[in-house]
């Protein structure tokens, strides 16, 4: 780009973060770069300086400086930073292809396990966007992240291989052709059994959570989650089928603690007092992205993959004594 520009958020684009919004318009404009213009305020949305998680509306105008593309940072970052070792991309690129549990020349489909951060962040050394370098090409392409999962929350995290894949998958994900259903462990029984969960959420001033908001206040963003109780271990813990409709910030953990049964191992959202984890489980975040169903980039057919619970909600399954194995989520799980 020659100099400034501004564009208009279009009404389809509504409640999109930022930096996704420009991953759709920019697909070669690197996560990093784009941090730094919004850091040193280059990046602003009606004049008024932004994060990257900021939620555009319709009509709001996004200035845009000069930008420099993957490929122009790239060629920087080799001049000035030391190569990565062959035993580091080596390493890498077999801990990613252990992940991978759908793949063709299009898509690339991972079981991120819990712990991983999926980019780079405060005190983060290793996370999966770093660990995709193994696997740039001669032409300087690498998988690129279309959506992303909270550090502790495993599961399903699909990715494209290709920038047209890439345009075409973020499609989906802002038309909500995507089904996207998560398995967790939560505090008590919901009641009703099957549900649906509408409320606003915006970040809580100086946490790194969200909270329930009301309508028109800034920043506050529609939320719809659906849930349905599988199976339950009397009345302290039940296992829970949940299925995002809108996609915001930590939007699952926040409607399961906000209708009084957070999930199970949750740092910011679990608000029980005097309850404690049953014997056996683990005090860690059960929250898994259970399977994904979504078009094919390519326009042929969907893709519909599932991943395996991981070791610790296994773990509790297991001693609690759920059968993963006699679900079906396309079956049981509540209607729209």
């Amino acid at each position: 780009m020659a100099g400034i520009e501004n564009k208009t958020i279009t009404a389809d684009e509504a409640g999109m973060r930022l930096d996704r919004w420009f991953k759709s318009h920019y697909p070669d404009l690197g996560f990093g770069h784009l941090q730094k213009l919004l850091r040193t305020g280059q990046v602003r949305v009606d004049g008024k300086r932004v994060d990257a998680a900021t939620r555009v509306a319709p009509g709001q105008s996004v200035r845009i400086p000069p930008l420099q593309t993957d490929a122009k940072v790239e060629a920087q970052d080799k001049a000035n930073a030391k190569p990565r070792s062959r035993k580091l991309d080596a390493d890498d690129r077999r801990a990613v292809e252990a992940m991978i549990l759908y793949e063709d020349r299009e898509v690339m489909v991972l079981n991120k396990p819990a712990g991983l951060a999926v980019q780079g962040g405060s005190g983060l050394s290793r996370h999966l966007d770093g660990m995709l370098e193994a696997f740039r090409d001669e032409k300087g392409n690498k998988p690129r992240l279309v959506h992303r999962l909270d550090r502790e929350t495993s599961g399903i995290l699909l990715l494209a291989k290709t920038r047209r894949a890439a345009q075409e998958l973020s499609k989906s994900f802002r038309a909500r052709q995507t089904r996207k259903i998560y398995w967790a462990l939560v505090a008590g029984v919901p009641r009703p059994r099957q549900g649906r969960v509408s409320t606003y959420l915006a970040r809580d001033e100086g946490m790194e959570r969200m909270r329930i908001a009301r309508h028109g206040e800034d920043d506050a963003q529609h939320s719809v989650s659906l849930y349905s109780v599988v199976d339950q271990a009397g009345p302290k813990v039940s296992w829970v089928s949940l299925r995002p409709i809108t996609g915001r910030t930590h939007q699952l953990r926040a409607h399961a603690a906000h209708i009084g049964h957070p999930i199970v191992g949750d740092p910011k959202y679990f608000n029980v007092e005097n309850w404690e984890v049953p014997g056996g489980v683990q005090n860690k975040l059960h929250l898994h992205a259970r399977r994904i169903v979504i078009p094919h980039p390519a326009g042929n057919g969907s893709i519909d993959v599932s991943a395996p619970l991981p070791p610790h909600m296994q773990q509790s399954w297991n001693l609690l004594g759920f059968d993963a194995s006699q679900y079906d989520p396309d079956i049981n799980e509540p209607e729209d």
